[in-house]
Order: C-alpha cells, then structure tokens, then sequence
C-alpha cells in the first residue's frame, strides 16, 4: 500500500496572515446616539431622542462580546434618560416634523 497523502501540499499554519477585520459601525452607532442624545436633551426634540435609542440599540447589537461594555452600556442609559426627560419636560405626544 502506498501513502496516498501529498506531502508537497501541505502548509504551516503561520498566524501573521490572518487579519483582523476592523468593523467601526457600533462605535458610530454610540457616538451618533450619544449625539442624538445630548441634541434632543439641550433642544428638548422628541425624535432625536427615539433615534438615540434606535442607534444605541444597533450600536448594542453589532457590538463584539470583546469590546469594553461600558461605552455601550453608557449611550444606551444616556439615550433613555433623553427620552425620559423629553417626555417630562413635555408630555405631549410627539408631532412628526415632516408630516404636518
């Protein structure tokens, strides 16, 4: 019986090739819910507010389980807090800008 096995084909494995993708969308997704935040705070603009938890939750999701939690967990609070104090400040209900 003879070895059927190619031993001209066979590579090391060499972990210098392999890259890191480096994927920056749940870092944007906080930042932009962190701004949306703090606009619709300062404004007192109701879907700034309801777009900061829209980012902050996709911010959440796309996030690795590697990443440093903090942050994320930081612009989700922020986002509520926006919501909750839009709505305290006035709790009306929110008009859409665009559909009037």
């Amino acid at each position: 019986m003879s070895d059927n096995r190619r031993t001209f084909r066979i590579h090391r494995f060499r972990p210098a090739l392999i890259t890191q993708v480096d994927d920056a969308l749940p870092d944007y997704m906080n930042l932009m819910g962190m701004i949306f935040s703090m606009c619709s705070l300062m404004l007192k603009i109701k879907w700034c507010a309801w777009v900061a938890i829209f980012a902050a939750l996709v911010g959440f999701a796309n996030s690795r389980s590697s990443d440093d939690a903090k942050q994320v967990l930081s612009s989700f609070m922020l986002s509520i807090s926006a919501v909750v104090v839009t709505y305290m400040q006035n709790p009306a209900p929110m008009t859409i800008p665009f559909m009037q």
